[in-house]
């Protein structure tokens, strides 16, 4: 597995990932012809709605070879409805390639994906993408990189050359100079006289950061080694210490091959057993056409074609009938796979995402990707009463492939509700519907999933459970403090003398969580709360698990009716970049949509407004912007919590 690497390509929308995925898989042989997203050409945005709308919405694998070594790449989405999906890649990755917008910087959905991999330990090398476009500055996005992600940049190269004139980079390590006068491959060179003293400067800068962190190179500073150099840049990537940068300009296919090498020197190779007995993790389910197939990636032992596999979560067995190497919407069977590859599967009827499976006489259940809940809903309806239960099975398929999005019927109105992590999300959840099962759809307007929340609470509230029909009854006493807490729930028993028995206590804690399904206000789940279970009663027959479980759910819906609780509505924060002569109307509109503005920047020409505005206000904006701007307004957003409903 030393020639194996798996990585993901990770980026705010429009960064750049697609394009730079199409020229690794072009400069590595893998395809003739350069793919153009705006063109609809790319491999990896393969999916109708992906090539009519110029991004990418759903992650997908490739793989290459570079230098004799087999590398998975995973094209991540970039646009903050779909970062559920990304979580989903960046748990089965080994390490990602981080690319930042050279005219832009860090931006916001840049700062969450690299949150992401923070959270799953994934190293990174990061690329400074578009340094030909007007505007761009390598040295002030190194600077956000430092600032904004908290990141220790190793910077290796030096561009050639600004915007229009950029032309190549200096390899600060091997102080060489790398040029693509063609666009068709590099010329590598001596550095030009004119830039010497900058690169010796530079080097010297690399050289003592890393000599900073790192013992071997320490040991020989300041006349540190090439060899010894690449080796502590490459422990220090693999630990997180530090985050290798280079540059280039991915449409102009400039800086493609010396990525490449550094993903090769720099990124770490997948850990695993070949002999050790099978563990694969789902991460992904694609229901198509043909059939469907489990993408899998393996931790540990061997995987053959006609092998039969445990669902460790569910107890079911299921049978691989074949073995697919993905290369995007392609795929070339194989027949077998082993420790650290990452392959489709055909055969399996009913493992989900995040489901382990592993060898039916060793058990083991590795963990999951996070789950986040959906904050938009929308009704939705057959237009025709025949075709309800073909919507039934597109729905029970979309939510297979999907796990962020959830469906439910509304038990007050019967409307089947569809929900997601935005707008995006579930216009393209909708229009795959009408796509893939051709159904004529009736859609409602977006409603936010609002939370609601403890503002001021109850102490001593005691709930007795008396049941008693016939057979054995039902008897438990409780008493609980309820006041606002963290954002989700705690709970915790402060009982003395044995009021509660110990085996009880988990039972209370399992029927506080029902109750906590649905407010006092709304109906909406309830959320920053902490319940202190602070006394209790028992019958020494009467008593059980279920009694207590019923007790604490009916008597923490009482306690909350006897609480002040508001309702709170999910926000988000918004970046709207916008010519200078249009901020102020952007401004009032912002403020009449119950936004508060944060900050405000002047980018050349343009200003960028951060701003903090309820989501339910933000259905349609897209349309109401460009119209204030001229069209020549963007904006994005991030989930940033839950506030009060006004």
């Amino acid at each position: 597995m030393r020639t194996v690497r798996n990585l993901g390509i990770l980026a705010h929308v429009d960064a750049g990932k697609t394009t730079i995925t199409e020229r690794i898989l072009y400069a590595t042989g893998t395809t003739h012809k350069r793919g153009e997203v705006h063109d609809g050409t790319t491999v990896t945005d393969f999916d109708p709605q992906e090539r009519d709308r110029g991004i990418t919405i759903f992650s997908a694998a490739v793989s290459c070879v570079w230098n004799d070594h087999r590398l998975t790449l995973i094209d991540t989405p970039g646009h903050v409805d779909f970062a559920v999906e990304v979580e989903r890649a960046l748990r089965v990755l080994d390490g990602a390639v981080a690319v930042f917008d050279g005219v832009a910087g860090v931006e916001p959905q840049s700062e969450s994906v690299w949150r992401q991999a923070d959270r799953y330990g994934v190293p990174r090398i990061a690329f400074v993408n578009k340094l030909d476009r007007a505007g761009a500055d390598f040295d002030a996005t190194v600077e956000s990189i430092r600032t904004k992600l908290d990141a220790v940049p190793l910077v290796v190269q030096l561009p050639i050359g600004r915007e229009d004139g950029f032309a190549g980079v200096v390899d600060l390590v091997a102080m060489r100079a790398v040029r693509w006068p063609e666009e068709d491959g590099p010329v590598v060179g001596p550095v030009p006289d004119g830039l010497l003293a900058d690169a010796a400067a530079r080097r010297r800068q690399l050289v003592e950061t890393v000599a900073e962190r790192h013992p071997a190179a320490l040991a020989e500073f300041p006349d540190v080694s090439d060899a010894t150099l690449v080796a502590a840049l490459r422990d220090l990537t693999r630990a997180g210490a530090g985050v290798v940068v280079l540059g280039g300009s991915a449409y102009r296919n400039r800086g493609i091959e010396p990525l490449l090498d550094a993903i090769v020197a720099y990124l770490p190779s997948p850990s695993g057993e070949a002999a050790a007995p099978l563990a694969a993790l789902v991460f992904k389910v694609a229901v198509t056409a043909t059939g469907r197939l489990t993408h899998v990636r393996i931790y540990s032992g061997t995987l053959e074609k006609g092998d039969t596999v445990l669902d460790a979560a569910t107890g079911r067995t299921e049978r691989v009938g074949r073995i697919l190497r993905v290369q995007a919407d392609r795929h070339t069977e194989v027949p077998r796979a082993a420790a650290g590859d990452i392959v489709a599967l055909v055969g399996p009827k009913a493992a989900a995402t995040g489901a382990t499976l592993c060898a039916p006489d060793a058990p083991r259940l590795l963990e999951p990707a996070a789950s986040v809940d959906p904050v938009v809903s929308v009704a939705v309806e057959a237009r025709r009463g025949a075709d309800t239960q073909r919507l039934a099975t597109a729905l029970s398929r979309l939510v297979a492939e999907d796990p962020a999005l959830r469906v439910r019927t509304d038990r007050e109105t019967g409307q089947t509700l569809l929900s997601g992590m935005g707008e995006l999300h579930l216009e393209v959840a909708v229009e795959k519907i009408r796509r893939d099962s051709g159904l004529s759809l009736g859609v409602g307007r977006p409603r936010v999933a609002h939370r609601e929340t403890v503002v001021t609470g109850v102490s001593g509230f005691t709930y007795r459970h008396v049941k008693q029909d016939g057979g054995a009854g039902q008897f438990a006493v409780v008493t609980f403090d309820v006041e606002p807490g963290a954002d989700g729930f705690s709970f915790e028993s402060a009982v003395v003398g044995g009021a509660v028995p110990r085996e009880y206590v988990r039972a209370v804690e399992a029927g506080c969580r029902d109750a906590l399904a649905e407010g006092p206000v709304g109906g909406s789940p309830v959320i920053g709360v902490r319940v202190r279970l602070v006394d209790g009663a028992t019958h020494a027959k009467d008593s059980s698990e279920l009694a207590f479980r019923t007790a604490a759910e009916r008597g923490l819906r009482a306690a909350l009716r006897a609480c002040v609780v508001s309702v709170l509505e999910p926000v988000v924060e918004m970046t709207v970049t916008v010519p200078a002569d249009a901020v102020g109307g952007v401004l009032g509109d912002l403020a009449a949509r119950r936004g508060r503005v944060v900050d405000s920047v002047a980018r050349g020409s343009t200003i960028v407004v951060t701003a903090v505005v309820p989501l339910a206000e933000l259905f349609g904006y897209a349309t109401k912007l460009r119209s204030r701007s001229q069209g020549r307004g963007t904006f994005t957003s991030r989930p940033n919590g839950y506030a009060p409903a006004a």
